[in-house]
């Protein structure tokens, strides 16, 4: 007890000024010391984007979640995709999700359920793996006692589509801007997915550059974009420790330009 007091006081400290840092017009002295209750009982770190500031309100992220388990020693996390529940063609999937604490543990169970009207314009097409996500987290909390909300299922985030004015082209039709379909355009998926993983923006394009065999992104074809961003979306999720080792390969290549 006596060498951990000194490591987490250092990360009070850190998570107090990085939070005065982000959101200096929301940090109060209540909102200050439920952040010190946070951190003293779940070691979660602002920096590290394992919980957010929105509106007054703290809320924990998917990847607080998991870093969590992981230094709780959790035995296992299993997910199954409730059919009964789920309508592929309206693109609305329920997930269930359990989590082991120990090997003797019966298991803390969550459910997770997303479609077009509860998920973000940014990540429309990703309902299944949001389903998936949210019941994680719900199974999470559970199991070692969160009483905050996750912010993947913040209906803020996931806010139904405002229709979006767009202006018509000479030939009469749309201009989406790179999507023509009513999907996100691919440049704001990858900005989705650099903040929700806190990735090095700079790493990401020279590391998509080169999966796209181009000089640069803005000369790949849609296509390999879009499996670019797939890719990255699903290597940050399952490794993104070595995803980040990955990325920074490209580090000499990058200072190597003028």
């Amino acid at each position: 007890m006596i060498s951990k007091a000194p490591k987490i006081s250092a990360v009070i400290h850190q998570n107090a000024a990085c939070a005065r840092a982000l959101w200096p017009a929301e940090c109060s002295k209540s909102t200050l010391k439920a952040l010190r209750e946070l951190t003293t009982r779940f070691s979660f770190s602002v920096r590290l984007g394992e919980i957010r500031l929105l509106n007054g309100a703290w809320y924990v992220t998917n990847s607080g979640l998991i870093r969590l388990a992981d230094r709780r020693h959790c035995r296992g996390i299993s997910s199954q995709l409730m059919p009964d529940f789920s309508d592929p063609v309206a693109c609305r999937w329920v997930f269930r999700a359990t989590v082991y604490k120990s090997s003797r543990s019966k298991g803390f169970v969550g459910y997770g359920d997303a479609n077009p009207s509860n998920v973000s314009p940014l990540v429309r097409g990703a309902e299944m793996r949001i389903a998936e996500t949210r019941a994680v987290n719900r199974a999470l909390r559970k199991a070692y006692g969160i009483g905050l909300c996750s912010f993947e299922e913040l209906g803020s985030f996931s806010a139904p589509p405002k229709p979006p004015a767009v202006p018509l082209q000479a030939n009469g039709h749309c201009g989406s801007n790179g999507s023509s379909n009513g999907q996100p355009r691919l440049r704001d998926q990858l900005c989705l997915v650099i903040r929700q993983h806190n990735l090095d923006p700079t790493l990401v394009k020279a590391y998509a550059a080169d999966f796209c065999g181009t000089a640069t992104l803005r000369e790949a074809s849609r296509d390999l974009v879009e499996s670019f961003v797939t890719q990255l979306a699903a290597s940050a999720k399952k490794d993104r420790n070595a995803l980040v080792c990955k990325l920074n390969s490209y580090a000499q290549s990058v200072e190597a330009k003028p």
